[in-house]
């Protein structure tokens, strides 16, 4: 399950970055980053290594 928060993280990091760069998918994607750091802060917080 962890495995999987983290590459869910991943992806919509990647998706953020290419919605910023051509900007064709609104503030949506930004929606997404947000939900994206704070997979990866409950990760660290919950003692799991990035």
């Amino acid at each position: 399950m962890s495995n999987l928060l983290y590459t869910v993280a991943v992806i919509l990091v990647i998706l953020w970055a290419l919605g910023f760069f051509f900007a064709n998918l609104g503030s949506i994607i930004h929606l997404l980053l947000v939900f994206a750091v704070i997979a990866i802060l409950f990760r660290l917080i919950r003692g799991r290594s990035v």
